[in-house]
């Protein structure tokens, strides 16, 4: 793996910017639905309470994930 060298500064600049560009994605699905968590949603796409919106739950699942990682990276900054 390639390392470089990055400002603190800027690293988390960057960080955060993704972090919040991930988090509108996550409040355009569930608004989307309607729905007011990302645990409803995808509790209710589970059981099927939501019909067709195993995409959307498949991709707010994948972005939950992301959010994750991109936060955990800032507190490790």
């Amino acid at each position: 793996m390639t390392q470089v060298t990055l400002d603190k500064a800027i690293a988390e600049e960057l960080i955060t910017s993704k972090i919040q560009l991930l988090q509108q994605f996550i409040d355009e699905i569930l608004h989307r639905w309607n729905e007011p968590s990302t645990k409803d949603f995808l509790e209710r796409a589970r059981t099927g309470e939501i019909v067709n919106a195993e995409e959307d739950a498949v991709e707010l699942r994948q972005l939950m994930l992301d959010y994750q990682k991109y936060r955990d990276l800032l507190t490790q900054l």
